[in-house]
C-alpha cells in the first residue's frame, strides 16, 4: 500500500515504517497520524512481520508537532490584534481530537501486536518523543536531541506520564518536563530514557542487527508476550495515564494568559512560525542551564 507521508518497507520479517516529510523535519500533524496508523495496521496484519522499526527520512526522526497547525487542528482561527477570548471551540471538539492523538494513537504504539523499535537521529522532540517512549525498545544516535520542548508553550509539566516515570524515574522525569530542555541521545541513555545510544554512523547497522535478532522469537511467543505486557501495563496504570493525558491536554487549551506570559498564538500571528518557535525557547532559556 502506498502512503503520502510514510514509507513502508519490508526486509525479511522486519517492517520499516519511515516518517516521510523531510522538508518539515517530519513534523507530525493529522496526515502523519493517518498514514502511520494505516501502516501499523498493515504490519500487524502481515503474519510474516515480527518486528517493526520506526524511523525518519531525511535529516531527523521528527522535530515534533507541526507548529503551523497548533490550535488550528481544533478549528481555531487566527486571532486579530486586540481580540481576546472571542473564539469558543466546543470542548467536545477538542476532547475528540486529543483522544484520537494522545489516547488512541498512543495505545496503538503501546499495544502493537509486533515488537517495536524506535530509531532516532538528529531530533526527536515534543510529541514525537512522547510517542516513541511507548515503543518496546529505543535506540538513538549519540548526538540526537530529545526533549519535551512543547512544555515551552507554557504547559507547566503537563507532559509527565507514568511511562516516562517508569523509564527514568520521577526525579529525572519532573526535571525534563518542567524545564522542557533538550538532552543528547547519550545523556538520554544515561538517564534510562532510551535503551542505547550509538555513534550516528552506526545507528542503522545497530538497529538492523537488533531487529533481525528479535525475529528469532517465534510468532506465537511474540503475540503472547505482547498480550502479557498489555495486562501488566493495565495493572501499572500506564493506560490510565494515557486517558489522563488526553483530557488534560484539552484542558490546557483553556488557560488564561497574563501579560508577559508566553503566548505562542500571538507570537505566531505577529512574527510567523519560525520566529515564534525560537522566541518561545528564548523565553525559557534560563532553564537550559539546569543539568542535575
Amino acid at each position: 500500500m502506498g502512503y503520502e507521508f510514510i514509507l513502508y518497507d519490508k526486509e525479511g520479517q522486519v517492517a520499516f515504517i519511515t516518517l516521510n516529510r523531510p522538508d518539515r523535519l517530519n513534523a507530525i500533524g493529522p496526515e502523519i497520524y493517518r498514514d502511520w496508523t494505516a501502516a501499523l495496521t498493515e504490519a500487524e496484519e502481515d503474519d510474516d512481520v515480527k518486528v517493526i522499526v520506526f524511523r525518519g527520512a531525511g535529516r531527523a526522526f521528527s522535530a515534533g508537532a507541526d507548529l503551523t497547525g497548533v490550535g488550528f487542528v481544533y478549528g481555531m482561527k487566527e486571532p486579530k490584534p486586540g481580540e481576546r477570548g472571542k473564539q469558543r471551540i466546543p470542548q467536545r471538539v477538542k476532547l475528540n481530537f486529543d483522544r484520537n492523538v494522545f489516547l488512541d494513537f498512543h495505545r496503538r504504539i503501546l499495544y502493537c501486536k509486533k515488537l517495536t523499535i524506535a530509531q532516532l537521529h538528529t531530533y526527536c522532540l515534543g510529541i514525537a518523543f512522547n510517542i516513541v517512549s511507548f515503543c518496546d525498545l529505543i535506540i538513538a544516535s549519540e548526538d540526537c536531541l530529545v526533549g519535551h520542548v512543547e512544555e515551552r508553550l507554557g504547559q507547566g509539566g503537563m507532559t509527565l506520564t507514568p511511562m516516562m516515570i517508569l523509564r527514568c524515574g520521577f526525579t529525572r522525569a519532573m526535571e525534563l518536563c518542567l524545564t522542557g530542555r533538550k538532552i543528547t541521545g547519550k545523556k538520554a541513555a544515561e538517564y534510562n530514557l532510551i535503551n542505547k545510544a550509538v555513534p550516528a554512523d552506526k545507528l542503522d547497522e545497530e538497529v538492523r542487527q537488533l531487529a533481525h535478532g528479535l525475529t528469532l522469537h517465534p510468532k506465537d511467543g511474540i503475540a503472547i508476550g505482547k498480550a502479557t505486557r498489555e495486562m501488566i501495563y493495565m495493572t501499572m496504570g500506564i493506560d490510565r495515564g494515557l486517558v489522563d493525558h488526553y483530557i488534560m491536554h484539552s484542558f490546557q487549551t483553556n488557560k488564561v494568559l497574563d501579560e508577559g506570559e508566553i503566548n505562542f498564538f500571538k507570537m505566531r500571528r505577529d512574527k510567523g512560525v519560525r520566529e515564534a518557535a525560537h522566541e518561545k525557547h528564548d523565553h525559557f532559556k534560563v532553564l537550559d542551564d539546569f543539568d542535575s
